[in-house]
């Protein structure tokens, strides 16, 4: 590693550079790169620079993350100035440079989906944008709904036979795809717009600066999946775990999701509560810890099939396996309640303000449920559902095992009595 520079700390301004170069950029752009001590960036950026931006040129490492800091480090008192595709603080490199520069200059170039828009004629407010740089192509499948528009940005040129290959998989081959190349440059180019199911038939690989656009549509036999929690059973590979639909889309209400927020999922069985919990907003985290490695492997299938690949599985017995975990802002208590000092454990890791929800069906793990409820307040429930069946000629009610949950808030200030 290199050792850091003494001096003052380096000014550091970042520039969002587009596919047309050092003709596309604006005046106060090209003046803060011809003055910069160092320029930073990938080597095609770099290569757009003309003869008379004299600074020093450092090409980014692989893997670019972990060498921000020691870069800045490297050349501190110097004036940098950092190359960016487009607009450096839409899934750029301007948020790692904000995270490590308390003074940062940024100056924007319209972005590849500010472009594609554009060429479309698609209102950016009606579009979501999923980015698979760096990222698995799974996580699409969350943004999957009948009638909804697609930006998606690519990692490379295989990007759109990807796309294809999971809109297939997933149940929406007939959506309309075209892929937009090299967006504001001398070499842009847009295909002919295809569906998924007839993209590897008619077209090939391109230039890997791409980005792909998507007009999904449904396959009339593929299962429908809402956006809400309570998405069908079927959606999920299961050996009987499962918290069914109608009770799931209750805890997952008590539960009370919001952005950014971490779950825990203690007893994942299948995993649908973390699952659900992490499709209401991209930036939803959630921990599942299941001690069957049979049915943790089976979670990381459903994560993947249902666009959360990012869910984190711990295979391991709690409350043991709690210990090094994140602090949770929501914990679910599915399977193990049982187990010695379990509630004590979640409820101990919670923060003021978190959420606990636990489900049963069992009279043991009720009465547990029930002094939870004396000793720290919140809120006991039966929950009983009913399916009509055929009974002979005639329709009736099966009922289901009835569920008991428990839900609380953590309070700073616990009710008279309550031990905490």
């Amino acid at each position: 590693m290199t050792p850091a520079r003494q001096g003052p700390p380096s000014v550091v301004t970042v520039v969002g550079i587009g596919a047309d170069g050092w003709s596309g950029l604006a005046e106060p752009s090209r003046a803060e790169l011809r003055r910069a001590d160092v320029l930073i960036g990938g080597p095609r950026q770099l290569d757009l620079l003309p003869t008379e931006c004299a600074g020093e040129r450092v090409a980014w490492p692989s893997p670019l993350r972990p060498a921000v800091p020691r870069l800045l480090a490297a050349h501190a008192g110097r004036r940098i100035a950092v190359l960016a595709s487009g607009d450096p603080m839409f899934y750029g490199i301007g948020r790692a440079l904000a995270e490590e520069v308390d003074a940062l200059r940024v100056l924007p170039h319209p972005s590849s989906v500010s472009y594609a828009a554009a060429r479309l004629g698609w209102p950016l407010e009606d579009v979501d944008v999923v980015t698979l740089v760096g990222r698995p192509t799974a996580r699409l499948a969350a943004a999957l709904h009948d009638g909804r528009r697609l930006l998606v940005l690519s990692a490379d040129a295989r990007t759109p036979e990807d796309v294809a290959a999971l809109l297939i998989d997933r149940g929406f081959g007939p959506s309309r795809m075209r892929v937009l190349e090299q967006l504001g440059g001398d070499r842009e180019r847009v295909t002919a717009e295809t569906t998924a199911d007839d993209w590897a038939r008619t077209q090939r690989s391109g230039d890997p600066l791409n980005i792909v656009a998507v007009e999904c549509r449904r396959a009339p036999d593929a299962l429908r999946l809402g956006a809400v929690p309570g998405l069908p059973d079927e959606a999920y590979e299961h050996d009987g775990q499962l918290t069914k639909r109608h009770i799931r889309a209750a805890t997952l209400g008590a539960l009370a999701p919001a952005p950014g927020e971490l779950l825990w999922d203690v007893g994942g069985g299948s995993g649908s509560i973390a699952i659900e919990w992490m499709r209401t907003h991209p930036s939803c985290r959630a921990v599942t810890v299941e001690r069957d490695p049979v049915r943790a492997e089976r979670i990381l299938r459903n994560a993947e099939r249902l666009g959360v690949p990012g869910l984190r599985v711990v295979t391991g017995a709690a409350p043991g396996a709690l210990a090094e975990l994140p602090a949770p802002h929501a914990v679910f208590v599915g399977g193990g309640l049982t187990a010695r000092g379990l509630l004590d454990a979640c409820w101990a890791a919670l923060s003021p303000g978190g959420r606990l929800v636990a489900n049963t069906v069992t009279l043991e793990s009720e009465a547990l449920l029930a002094d939870a409820h004396r000793r720290h307040g919140g809120e006991l429930v039966r929950l009983a559902v009913a399916h009509a069946v055929p009974v002979g000629g005639f329709t009736g009610w099966r009922q289901a095992m009835p569920v008991t949950q428990w839900s609380v808030q953590k309070t700073p200030n616990p009710p008279p009595g309550a031990n905490r």
